[in-house]
Order: C-alpha cells, then sequence, then structure tokens
C-alpha cells in the first residue's frame, strides 16, 4: 500500500510538473516526501553507495538509497506526464484560467500547510520568506527568449529544469518556457521523440544528483530558514499562476500558433466565468487541506 501511495504522490507532482509554473516541490512538501526525496536521490552520489556498485553489491546499494520511494515517485511522475500531457496542453490554449485557478488555489493553501512545519517564527525567518518571494517574483516575471535548438543547450535545459523543479514554488516547466524549450519538451512526450526526451533526461538526471547534495545539506544544518526560503519561492510564485491575464506581446511558435510572451495580471471581470474559476480555486485549496490532513493522521498510503 505505501508503493502505491508513493505512486499516487508521484503523479500529484508529475501533474503539477507538466503546467509552466507550478512545481511538483510544492506537491511534495504537501504530501510529506519532500526532505525524504531530497534525502534518497542525495545518496545517488555517496561513497558508500558507489563503493556498494563498484563491488556489485546491488541488493545493498538499492537499500542504501531507498530505492522503493525513488522508483515508485518516479513511476507516478512519469505516468502523469505521459498521461496528462495532452490534456494540459489542451487546457492551457482552451481553458487557461480555469486551470490556473485550481493551481493558484492549490499552491495559496500549500503556503499555509509548509509554513505550519516551521516549529517557531522569528524576524529573520519572516526575512527570509520575503527574499524567497522576491526571488520567485523576479524570476517568473522574465521574458522567455530565443535559443538554439542544438542538443547541448536541450542538455543543460534539462538540468537546470529539474533544479527548479526540487524547488517549491519555482517550476521546472517554467524554466524550460523561460529557456524556449518547453514546446520541444510537450511535443517529443507527445510526438515520441526518444532522443529529445533522452537528452532532457540526461540532463535532468546530472542537475538531480548535484542539486541534491547542495539542498540536502542546507536542509540538514538550516532546516527552518531553508524552509522560510522554499517557504517565500512559493508565495512569489502566485504572480505567475495568477488565473486572470492581459496579453501585451506575443509570437508564432515551431507549429505556426500564436502564443503569449509577455502578460500582465488583471482583476476579474464580475461574471458567471468568474465565479467558476473562483469554484475551481476553491477546489484546489481543499484538495490541499484535505491531502495534508492525511498525511498528518499517518495514512498507510
Amino acid at each position: 500500500m505505501k508503493w502505491i501511495g508513493n505512486v499516487l504522490r508521484g503523479f500529484a507532482m508529475g501533474s503539477a510538473d507538466v503546467v509552466p509554473g507550478v512545481s511538483g516541490g510544492t506537491m511534495a512538501f504537501v504530501l510529506g516526501i519532500y526532505e525524504d526525496l531530497v534525502a534518497a536521490t542525495r545518496r545517488l552520489t555517496d561513497v558508500e553507495f558507489l563503493t556498494r556498485l563498484r563491488r556489485f553489491e546491488l541488493r545493498g546499494a538499492l537499500e542504501y538509497v531507498d530505492w522503493r520511494l525513488l522508483v515508485s515517485v518516479g513511476a507516478g511522475i512519469a505516468l502523469a506526464v505521459l498521461t496528462l500531457a495532452p490534456f494540459l496542453e489542451w487546457a492551457l490554449e482552451n481553458e487557461p484560467a480555469l486551470l490556473w485557478s485550481f493551481f493558484f488555489g492549490l499552491v495559496l493553501a500549500s503556503i499555509w500547510v509548509v509554513g505550519r512545519r516551521v516549529p517557531s517564527w522569528n524576524t529573520s525567518k519572516a526575512g527570509l520568506v520575503v527574499v524567497g518571494a522576491a526571488l520567485a517574483w523576479i524570476v517568473v516575471g522574465l521574458v522567455p527568449v530565443s535559443t538554439p535548438d542544438a542538443a547541448w543547450f536541450v542538455l543543460l535545459s534539462g538540468s537546470l529544469a529539474i533544479c527548479a523543479m526540487m524547488l517549491p514554488g519555482i517550476s521546472g516547466a517554467f524554466i524550460l518556457v523561460l529557456l524556449g524549450k518547453y514546446e520541444t519538451a510537450l511535443s517529443a512526450v507527445n510526438e515520441r521523440d526518444l532522443l529529445t526526451l533522452l537528452l532532457l533526461a540526461s540532463g535532468a538526471g546530472l542537475g538531480l544528483l548535484v542539486f541534491a547534495r547542495f539542498l540536502n545539506w542546507l536542509l540538514a544544518r538550516f532546516h527552518d530558514a531553508t524552509v522560510a526560503v522554499l517557504l517565500g519561492l512559493m508565495a512569489g510564485s502566485l504572480r505567475k499562476i495568477w488565473p486572470w491575464k492581459e496579453t501585451l506581446t506575443t509570437r508564432l511558435d515551431h507549429h505556426g500558433d500564436l502564443v503569449a510572451v509577455l502578460e500582465h495580471n488583471v482583476a476579474p471581470a464580475l461574471d458567471n466565468a468568474t465565479l467558476i474559476a473562483i469554484a475551481v480555486a476553491l477546489a484546489g485549496l481543499v484538495a490541499v487541506f484535505l491531502l495534508a490532513r492525511l498525511e498528518s493522521r499517518g495514512s498507510s498510503l
């Protein structure tokens, strides 16, 4: 049952990561597996793990890195990317306000849930929240750039995106948007472009191994301060996922479709569409609180 639960947690993370602006790290935090995931990933570069591999002690090596957690969560993420990418691509094009509303409610509730995990608050921790929020606010406001399609840059894009994916509030998918490779990645998934997928996955693997060690070090030595910064990143990301936007500039993508480049957040009109969007946001908010309650009760999943 625990394995199934971790697959579902991975599915929730993957669902969030497909949408540019929402972080799978946020879902990992809410679902209570964030620090375990970071620690397990960090062990992949430990001397002990590499020594056991060199000696062909495969069983001991797998147990050392908690392979059950990594495989089950990874399977859930892969399943979400493969199954939900077409639907989310359609939703982003046809019902963006409803999609953003759901994730806005989800992240808003997540800020409260994660904030409760810091045992005591003071002025310095609150200041770190502000720093994290300012950083995310600036990053998500950046304009996507035109970048090369060379294999080395696709590899680099995968590496940078996975680092962002591990940070609650900064979406790996959004980093791909900034680097001009989100459409490339989404098309590769939908069209089963194995070469592009391999390059992205290889870059992600390298970035994951390096960044996980650094993040695990921060959590081990400066736990509450690190969580405060991560909480700020989540708060700052709300700028990107505000459901109501006005498009200022557009461009043609590689399919010849018109896509937004620069958008401005606006106040919603008071109509039925807005009321529906608010209801969807509330559904996302309630979903997070229900998930957090299940975790606090020690659900067998």
